[in-house]
């Protein structure tokens, strides 16, 4: 199980004050999966639940920086991730929608991290080399959002620099992370994968990619 992380207060392994690629993996897993019908982050997925799948993923990349935001069903997520995400942030206002859950990430981290690269617990095609592809093209810049492209639009899995993080931490509600790409403020680098696309909203889907 990760070890419970109070918002604002990270107490694992502290970035490098001179090392700008400290990168923290948020791996957002708190909704109610309401079109799926149950805790789909609990599902099945080439023998792995959906979550321990994308938690391990976000610790391969990220080592201890890894962070899990449950909600919904949390110790049922939590349990089914296993040791695979270093830390758990609990969102407790989960029914408000994806931005309370990036929110609550934001603040828990942001006072050391150099980079949040946010992931779904529903993207079960991200591959490894995806998501180092997005570190090693993110230059540092506090201004520089590096964002996958796919099917025409872009989306997560996404890297955030510093300079976005005060915008994370004030989303709220349905309004997802989608809304801070479109700022003028920022540079958006996207690396392309078209798997990216393939994200589980219904039983159906799941079943697809497992014919």
């Amino acid at each position: 199980m990760p070890t419970a992380l109070t918002t604002g207060r990270y107490h694992g392994l502290r970035s490098d004050p001179t090392d700008r690629r400290s990168v923290f993996a948020v791996v957002l897993a708190a909704g109610s999966a309401s079109r799926y019908g149950r805790s789909k982050q609990l599902e099945d997925f080439n023998g792995k639940a959906l979550v321990r799948r994308a938690a391990e993923l976000a610790r391969e990349i990220c080592g201890d920086n890894a962070i899990l935001v449950t909600g919904h069903d949390s110790a049922a997520v939590a349990k089914a991730a296993g040791d695979a995400a270093r830390f758990l942030v609990v969102n407790h206002r989960h029914s408000e929608g994806m931005g309370s859950s990036i929110a609550a990430a934001a603040k828990a981290v942001s006072h050391v991290a150099d980079g949040i690269l946010l992931m779904l617990a529903d993207q079960p095609l991200i591959t490894p080399s995806h998501l180092r592809a997005l570190c090693d093209n993110w230059s540092g810049a506090d201004d520089e959002i590096v964002a996958t492209s796919f099917a025409n639009t872009m989306g997560p899995p996404v890297l955030f620099p510093p300079g976005a993080f005060k915008h994370l931490a004030a989303l709220a509600g349905d309004r997802g992370a989608r809304c801070i790409l479109r700022e003028s403020r920022f540079t958006v680098k996207t690396v392309k994968f078209e798997d990216a696309a393939v994200d589980i909203d219904t039983p159906n889907d799941l079943a697809k990619l497992q014919d």
